[in-house]
């Protein structure tokens, strides 16, 4: 599933410079339109992973295609390998975009728009234009890059089942990038997090509020202890802080009960998230917090439906890893500048990849905005340096010393 290179060895600044001549803006201009131009809400990615899979057969790669659980839109899979062994570094990119109106591809100066410029399909094009700068070069001394996109990242739409199935399955390399747009800072810690929603019930029918039982029990006085006692929660997990991922917490986003003003209401609505940092244990954090339903449904005389999901777990980056001290080389060859370390904002695959396989992985794209709207964009400046700094990350990496 892959292209062979035969690899050279020269100095830093002189891979550099020959990775950038390799390295083609209207090529990958080109594969972000395709990409984009292919409508592609989570659950029904599979028009953009064709699209990227036929990019990648015209450029001569032998592509896999993986279900991982998901036949309406298979995983896509392609490899560049060297002549030698060594380390795998996987360059990782969903191919869905939340569920808005479709916006097609236009460049405007420096900018890429359109739906999933920015998160992340502009990422996914400069991952591959890395690949294949990597292969024009002859650049990849040893070990192999293998390339991985996927849908069902999104949430609520999707919750990572695909590319966790792909982990599971071992289609992992031994350390990963990932072009979210996130170019400010290296990420090595991050929240875990998951998303919940309570429905609050009584018994009885549909009744005016004069007429309501006087000894049955109000949904909203349930509605509103719950929301005291998850402050208070999130009081109490003030204690519970990573120094660069934050502290946990316990959110709630929504309250709906009530159909008019004056009726007594049979349900109450509520959703939020629940946040953890590094070094808890999820399956604890979703026991108590479900314990922490059940007994306000027993003290309050409701029913509770809970649906509690988890997104995706907390995320930790060694900073002692091969992968970080050679992409921070290469950042630095080609910014001229350190990068500063920082918390990971959000969750991404990334957290899979630490959590279920211990692989390590850095987020790192380019500099984006508009991610969940309909005003996308991408610096088409910037997804260049990010294919540089890939392909370059690659050369020092793979190797293995």
């Amino acid at each position: 599933m892959g292209i062979e290179t035969t690899g050279t060895r020269e100095s830093l600044p002189e891979s550099a410079r020959r990775i950038a001549t390799h390295v083609d803006r209207r090529r990958l201009l080109s594969i972000a339109e395709r990409l984009i131009s292919a409508p592609s809400p989570t659950g029904r990615a599979a028009p953009a992973a064709d699209a990227l899979a036929s990019i990648l057969i015209e450029e001569g790669f032998a592509v896999d295609r993986l279900e991982a659980g998901h036949h309406e839109s298979p995983a896509v899979v392609a490899r560049l390998a060297s002549s030698k062994p060594g380390r795998t570094l996987q360059f990782n990119g969903h191919l869905d975009t939340v569920h808005l109106p479709f916006k097609g591809p236009r460049v405007e100066g420096d900018l890429l728009t359109g739906s999933g410029a920015s998160d992340m399909k502009g990422g996914v094009a400069a991952a591959v234009e890395a690949l294949l700068a990597l292969r024009d070069s002859g650049l990849l001394a040893a070990g192999s890059v293998l390339l991985t996109a996927h849908d069902l990242h999104e949430a609520p739409w999707g919750f990572g089942q695909q590319i966790d199935r792909m982990i599971a399955d071992g289609c992992v390399g031994d350390a990963v990038l990932l072009p979210e747009p996130l170019s400010d800072r290296l990420p090595v810690a991050g929240r875990g997090q998951a998303c919940w929603s309570a429905v609050i019930r009584r018994p009885g029918a549909p009744v005016h509020e004069v007429m309501r039982p006087l000894d049955e029990p109000s949904v909203i006085a349930a509605g509103a202890e719950l929301v005291s006692r998850l402050t208070q929660l999130n009081d109490q997990l003030s204690v519970e802080v990573d120094p660069i991922a934050g502290r946990s917490s316990a959110f709630i986003g929504q309250f709906h009960a009530g159909e008019i003003f004056n009726g007594f209401p049979q349900t109450c609505h509520l959703e939020g998230t629940r946040r953890w940092i590094p070094g808890t244990d999820r399956a604890n954090v979703e026991s108590e917090f479900r314990s922490l339903m059940a007994g306000l449904a027993d003290s309050t005389r409701t029913t509770i439906d809970l649906n509690y999901q988890l997104v995706r777990d907390a995320f930790f980056l060694d900073q002692a890893d091969p992968l970080v001290g050679s992409f921070g080389l290469a950042f630095e060859t080609i910014s001229g500048r350190p990068l500063p370390i920082g918390p990971k904002p959000f969750v991404d695959d990334g957290n899979s990849f630490w959590a279920l396989a211990r692989v390590p992985a850095i987020t790192h794209g380019p500099r984006a905005g508009g991610q969940h709207t309909v005003e996308e964009w991408s610096s088409i400046e910037d997804l260049i340096r990010v294919a540089n700094l890939y392909a370059l990350t690659a050369t020092l990496y793979c190797p293995g010393g």
